[in-house]
């Protein structure tokens, strides 16, 4: 057979000459040289990072940086990859544009490494002193593309996205000193020590590029800074908080004075602090990104935009400040050994999450209460919650919480449809209860003499002042509690962490709960928290019930307990509910059906909608509806209520 002149053997012999592997030839490039593995020398030269934040417009940050050279020849340029408070490799490799480097006022090529895609060879000309750096990175104009870090009114800097830094040494012998420009008018809080400001630049003293990178900037049109300092300390604490409005930064005086009461709790608590300031940076919108990212001297949280003044409805999830403050101490001074890297492309390892995340988001939660940032009544609501979900998770069974630490790096923090059985990063909320478990055990054992927060003190309220790195290890944990109280805590550890729970079988560790005089029980009303919750993220949570949560902007699945009713049913998330025993679906309706449902025999019949498929499906549950709470056991101490009660 012949088609367009060539023979069928000629067009076989073709075809596997294109499929052969190519003959080496000398004309080819080389494979790049290897990026230079960091060594602990002091780098000779300091960089010097320039930022333009003023294109609001367009959301364009120009960044200008002069690196001095070493020497002519190959040097590597990265972008930092692996950022501590990630516990993932991060990239904005897609957002940096118009890359241009040059040397003696000549332009030099660049190439980009293939196997570490944020590193870029060059070649430095002979006679060079400093290589130019320029370029855009293009921030997210809309959520689809990214979370948002520039609005018409705010300004997001992390100097990850906005500087590139040189091959071959630690991150923290790298001198920089960094350069802002504002939009006009714009306040600014940071972690970093201002040198001088002229108009709208702003030029921060030199430090090293480990603290640049651990020192974002918030800058904002409406902005306002409290003094948190509490009195005969001599470190300043500072809550910074830009605004969409200057209304909404009208914040009453017992508001600030809870703020205030944290940083007193938590120095009770730790006995120590690890910066020679900290600067709260906060965004109070319902524009900027959502965030909530620990860094030593500071921390990036994004609230409700009526945070400040809303205070008495607007408190689901107000626990973020003294969580991201804590993690201070825990995750930055003392840090998971494994997760210690000398610079940003040395990978980290999660392994001790369930301690760095689990144990901050423990004292996060007590932090809060023990201040006022919640009342205890919305702490055990919240609880109550929390630990329902663990009571009712099908993963438990086959996934153990030291594997649920490697999430960040397995699924990116993308969207799962059966988290119920897939689980997610359980060691934040997991951890949170086994470190209950381990509170309650120490206080009930010691009659109330010792507790968890001798534990804390001794870890974290070491070095007083101190704000470099302290790693540990899962033997320096053990060995810490048993200076507590002497307890198997090794196995204890183990059990609940490496195994499936300490009976395992996939049991939730709720023994915390109950040895602190309390049980989790269900009602067939939500709690004021759960409907806060709900109404805040726009759902309604029939998970233990029904089995599903339902959106509440398109009455579509968002989530479907496994093995629940409705999954036996045939329903899957993403389906959209459109009627309800007939009629046009409402939650009220569902609500209603369900509650109807406990006391017949019928099952409750639903129309739902799937890409462009109808069907019927019928849900045979008589359980009614079902929401957590926290119930007292009569007569047994209230543990609990102590460990959340403001310390004296």
């Amino acid at each position: 057979m012949k088609k367009y002149g060539l023979s069928l053997v000629s067009a076989l012999a073709l075809m596997s000459a294109c499929l052969a592997p190519a003959a080496f030839s000398q004309d080819m490039a080389p494979p790049a040289v290897p990026v230079e593995q960091p060594q602990n020398i002091p780098y000779p030269g300091t960089l010097q990072v320039t930022v333009d934040a003023t294109d609001l417009d367009h959301r364009i940050f120009q960044v200008n940086e002069t690196v001095p050279v070493v020497k002519s020849g190959n040097m590597v340029l990265m972008l930092p990859k692996w950022l501590p408070g990630h516990h993932s490799p991060g990239t904005e490799l897609s957002r940096v544009a118009d890359i241009i480097i040059t040397a003696n006022g000549q332009r030099i090529n660049w190439l980009r490494d293939t196997l570490d895609m944020n590193a870029f060879h060059i070649t430095v000309p002979e006679g060079a002193k400093t290589v130019e750096v320029a370029f855009k990175y293009l921030a997210p104009v809309t959520s689809a593309a990214g979370r948002i870090t520039m609005t018409a009114d705010m300004v997001d800097l992390q100097w990850n996205f906005a500087s590139m830094y040189p091959a071959g040494y630690y991150a923290k012998q790298i001198p920089v000193q960094a350069t802002l420009k504002v939009p006009a008018g714009f306040g600014y809080a940071t972690g970093l020590e201002t040198d001088s400001k002229s108009g709208d630049t702003i030029t921060f003293k030199t430090t090293d590029y480990d603290t640049l990178i651990d020192s974002p900037v918030y800058a904002g049109r409406y902005f306002k800074t409290w003094d948190l300092t509490p009195k005969g300390t001599d470190a300043p604490v500072r809550l910074n908080i830009m605004a969409d409005s200057a209304d909404m930064l009208n914040a009453p005086d017992d508001v600030i004075a809870i703020h205030k009461k944290l940083i007193e709790q938590a120095y009770k608590l730790y006995g120590a602090h690890h910066y020679n300031h900290y600067d709260f940076l906060v965004a109070a919108s319902d524009t900027i990104g959502g965030i909530g990212l620990e860094h030593h001297r500071s921390s990036e949280n994004s609230v409700s935009e009526k945070y400040l003044t809303d205070w008495k409805t607007a408190y689901v999830g107000r626990d973020l400040l003294a969580h991201e403050y804590t993690h201070s101490w825990n995750g930055k001074f003392r840090r998971g050994a494994d997760l210690w890297t000398p610079n940003f492309q040395v990978p980290m390892r999660d392994s001790l999450l369930w301690v760095y995340e689990g144990q901050t988001q423990y004292w996060g939660n007590v932090l809060a209460t023990r201040s006022g940032l919640y009342t205890k009544d919305q702490q055990l609501q919240a609880l109550a919650m929390m630990a329902a979900n663990y009571d009712n998770l099908p993963g438990r069974t086959w996934r153990p919480l030291i594997d649920t630490t490697n999430d960040p790096i397995i699924s990116s923090r993308s969207p799962q449809n059966w988290t119920s059985l897939q689980r997610s990063e359980d060691y934040y909320s997991e951890g949170q209860l086994i470190w209950l478990d381990a509170d309650t055990l120490i206080r009930e054992k010691t009659g109330g003499k010792k507790s968890l927060d001798n534990f804390a003190n001794a870890f974290f309220g070491i070095k007083n002042g101190d704000w470099g790195e302290t790693t540990y290890t899962f033997d320096d944990v053990v060995k810490t509690l048993n200076s507590v109280y002497a307890y198997d805590w090794e196995s204890f550890l183990k059990a609940r962490v490496y195994d499936y729970g300490a009976d395992g079988k996939g049991t939730a560790p709720m023994d915390g709960i109950t040895r602190g005089g309390y049980k989790l029980v269900y009602q067939d009303t939500p709690t004021d928290y759960q409907k806060s919750l709900e109404g805040l993220r726009k759902y309604s949570n029939l998970n233990y019930s029904i089995g599903f949560s339902v959106s509440s902007k398109d009455n579509s699945i968002m989530s479907e307990l496994w093995d629940s009713p409705a999954f036996k049913a045939g329903l899957t998330p993403g389906m959209t509910l459109v009627a309800v025993n007939g009629k046009t679906f409402d939650m009220d309706l569902l609500k209603a059906a369900i509650t109807n449902a406990k006391t017949g025999s019928d099952p409750i019949e639903l129309i739902v909608k799937s890409d462009d498929n109808y069907k019927t499906v019928k849900i045979d549950y008589h359980g009614g509806l079902r929401y957590p709470v926290l119930q007292r056991i009569e007569g047994k101490p209230a543990l609990l209520d102590d460990i959340l009660a403001e310390k004296k």
